[in-house]
This record gives structure tokens, C-alpha cells and sequence, in this order.
């Protein structure tokens, strides 16, 4: 076996949670190589090479939005331009990418653009935006495609208070709500005002809202996927990654541990398993 698939990568990523001593002979018995540093000056053009097809893959594969968020909240131009190219990516993201609108807690300095971004036009601005503003745009609402248009103008913390405001002097139309609810920017308390039954938070979750990496770790499909999206996060999200990691693993430690036959189990299954991480791990190690 060798770290060459992004298969491998989520492999990796588990061994990273074990002590530095396990995870090298779990990696010796099962022949996988640490994988290389991702984004580090100095690379080879192997390296290099390796890396640019793992970003490539990365900007292919579908995420939760809130994935996403986690990026920009980086504040870095070159992750956003990352997020700029990735399929998963909406116009409110983009619009708020070009206008250098910062994510990151308390941050308020705008975000360089990335060369790559600077040649890139803003996203259309909705017709309705230009006759009646945003919140008039917002009320005007009368379908899911002008709401949807209509959410992607509200960009950074004065454009949230507006709508704050807007709902609060008068119910928002369910169609501008539920596209302001499914953002993963929106502010936990405005989206708690739009719905808070269970029916509207599991399709908040359908949608691609997240509450945390730490969920996303757990309750995310298929666990591929998840853990190869993992494997980048020291460098797409690092400052939540940890989430992550620290709740996946007390269970890599349950099931899996210092077993040598249990981690060559995971990492035959692991390219095919569809279920959650922890019903991966829990499967090796039962299987082991």
C-alpha cells in the first residue's frame, strides 16, 4: 500500500490521532507512508505535483457549505481562492471572496484578493437587488430562485443586521427566510427565529449546515470522504480542525488502539465503507 490515494490520506489521518510510536508501526505494518506536508515552501516537484492533485480533488469534491465556511474563516487569499474554485461554492461565498469580506471572529480587516481571484467578475446582482435594495429584494420574494438571488446580497455582519432588523420589524417571506436560514453564515440566533421544530433542523442539516467539525467528523457520510476532507484540514481549516480530532479520537483509541490487524482492516474498508466514522471504526475493530 502507498500513500498515493486520497484513500490513504483518510487512513492517515486516523493513524495521526494515535501517539507518534503506534501510528509508525501501524503505518509500517500496513505499508502506508506519512503522508507529505501540504502547503510547506521548499517542496519537491514530486511533492508539489501531490499536492496540486489533492487540492484538485479537494476543489471536485462536494462538501457541507459549512465546510466551507470553516475555510474563509481562515481570512488567507489563497484558501479563498480555493473556495472560489470549489464546485460547492455559492454566490453569496463568491460575492463576499471578491469583496474581501472577512469571516474569521472579530476580524474586520478586508482579505486580499489571490491573483488568481483578481481577474474574477463579482456574481450577477439580482434585478430585484437593484430596484428595492436588500431587504426590499428579500420581501419581493415569491419563489425559491429570486430568494435565493435575493440571500446571496447579504454579505459580512452589516448586511446580518439588517436582515436581523428587517425580520424583527416584520416576519421575512418563508422563501427568503429559508434561503437566509441554509446559509452557513447565518447567525445561530436569526436562524433559531426562522425555525427551530425538528422537521426545519434536519433539513437545515440536508442542506449542508453543520454544527461543528466535531459533528461532521461523527455524524458526516461516507466516512471516505469525511476523513479525507479531514485529512486537509491542518491546512484548509486549521484553526477547527482540533474539533475534529478530538472527537474522533477517544474512538480510534476504543476500537482500534495499538491493533495491528484491526487498523489493516480499516484501511481495506475504508475506500468503500459508506456509513459514519465511527461505524467504520467500530466495524474494524469488530471485524479484527
Amino acid at each position: 500500500m502507498r500513500d498515493t490515494t486520497t484513500s490513504e490520506r483518510a487512513t492517515a489521518f486516523l493513524l495521526g490521532l494515535l501517539g507518534d510510536a503506534d501510528a509508525e508501526r501501524m503505518r509500517r505494518r500496513i505499508g502506508l507512508r506519512p503522508p507529505p506536508p501540504d502547503g510547506e515552501s521548499g517542496e519537491s516537484e514530486e511533492a508539489l505535483d501531490a499536492r496540486r492533485a489533492v487540492y484538485s480533488w479537494w476543489t471536485r469534491t462536494p462538501v457541507p457549505s459549512s465546510v466551507l465556511l470553516w475555510v474563509l474563516e481562515e481570512d488567507d487569499p489563497e484558501l479563498n481562492a480555493l473556495v472560489w474554485r470549489h464546485l460547492s461554492a455559492d454566490d453569496a461565498m463568491r460575492r463576499a471572496i471578491v469583496r474581501g469580506i472577512p469571516h474569521g471572529p472579530g476580524r474586520r480587516r478586508a482579505v486580499p484578493l489571490a491573483e488568481s481571484v483578481r481577474r474574477e467578475p463579482e456574481p450577477p446582482v439580482p434585478e430585484h437587488f437593484s430596484r428595492f435594495g436588500l431587504v426590499g429584494a428579500l420581501r419581493a420574494c415569491r419563489s425559491m430562485d429570486p430568494a435565493r438571488k435575493a440571500a446571496s446580497m447579504v454579505v459580512g455582519r452589516p448586511g446580518w443586521e439588517a436582515v436581523a432588523l428587517a425580520d424583527q420589524e416584520r416576519a421575512l417571506p418563508g422563501y427568503a427566510r429559508w434561503a437566509l436560514a441554509v446559509r452557513p453564515d447565518c447567525p445561530p440566533a436569526l436562524r433559531e427565529r426562522f425555525g427551530s421544530h425538528a422537521k426545519f433542523t434536519h433539513r437545515v442539516r440536508q442542506s449542508g449546515v453543520v454544527d461543528g467539525p466535531a459533528r461532521y467528523a461523527t455524524t458526516w457520510n461516507p466516512a471516505d470522504r469525511v476523513l479525507r476532507v479531514l485529512s486537509l484540514g491542518r491546512t484548509m481549516f486549521p484553526a477547527r480542525v482540533r474539533e475534529a480530532e478530538d472527537a474522533l479520537r477517544p474512538l480510534v483509541r476504543e476500537h482500534l488502539g495499538d491493533r495491528e490487524d484491526a487498523w489493516a482492516v480499516l484501511a481495506q474498508l475504508v475506500g468503500t465503507y459508506y456509513g459514519t466514522v465511527p461505524e467504520l471504526l467500530a466495524t474494524a475493530g469488530a471485524v479484527a
